[in-house]
């Protein structure tokens, strides 16, 4: 395994581009990376495992969707630095719920492909209203009101943060639950925007919490100073 795993030129790449390709129709599905250990893995299993960089860890794929990738085979570049991968795709490639991630025209954007799956089907709303979030950084701030917000930049972003935090909390003193969950859903959406700017995606909090689980509040606090 190591000699295989050695065969891409790592001191030049900490990640290795990966490009997925149909292997009846060979058609593009994706483009993703790969660490050495989701290369391991992948070789190891012959399902594709990626290195994801806004969930900084390796996933794999299909994981949540159960979308997964069969791979047939493995081909290096020339330069050793880009993967080409064939597979099996069960369902869907695309996290939108297209076959393909590549159904835009760059030129004129038209959409060439339909969605197959609803994505808040495979992924969860927080997930799917994430990647929503993240597509509006490219649209036209007159017709999105995500986009315009990251138009108007930080401080806009983070006002609104500050201010759907504290009309939550008058909602919670006035012990109104309605205005409770419609105002924390406000506070979700405006965290959302603020973590897509800086590509975090919602998955990272996930493992926070989940690291979280069996240590104290106060435990975890002396964590964090210490470090």
């Amino acid at each position: 395994m190591d000699e295989i795993l050695d065969r891409v030129d790592w001191e030049k790449i900490e990640l290795l581009p990966v490009v997925v390709q149909e292997l009846t129709t060979n058609e593009v599905l994706m483009m993703a990376y790969m660490d050495k250990e989701a290369l391991s893995l992948s070789l190891q299993t012959k399902v594709a495992h990626y290195f994801s960089r806004s969930k900084q860890r390796i996933w794999k794929k299909g994981e949540s969707s159960g979308h997964i990738q069969e791979i047939h085979s493995f081909s290096i570049d020339c330069d050793n630095d880009t993967l080409l991968i064939k597979v099996t795709q069960t369902g869907v490639a695309c996290h939108t719920g297209r076959k393909s991630c590549f159904f835009t025209e760059l030129e004129s954007g038209k959409i060439n492909l339909e969605v197959e799956v609803k994505s808040e089907a495979l992924y969860g709303v927080i997930d799917t209203l994430y990647h929503t979030i993240g597509e509006r950084k490219f649209a036209d701030p007159d017709t999105s009101w995500t986009a315009k917000l990251m138009h108007k930049g930080d401080n806009t972003i983070l006002k609104k943060v500050v201010e759907e935090a504290g009309e939550f909390c008058f909602a919670y003193k006035d012990d109104d639950e309605v205005e409770m969950v419609y105002e924390a859903a406000d506070l979700t959406y405006h965290m959302l925007v603020a973590l897509a700017v800086k590509n975090i995606s919602p998955d990272r909090i996930k493992q926070e919490l989940a690291r979280r689980f069996g240590m104290s509040g106060i435990a975890e606090k002396n964590s964090r100073k210490k470090s």
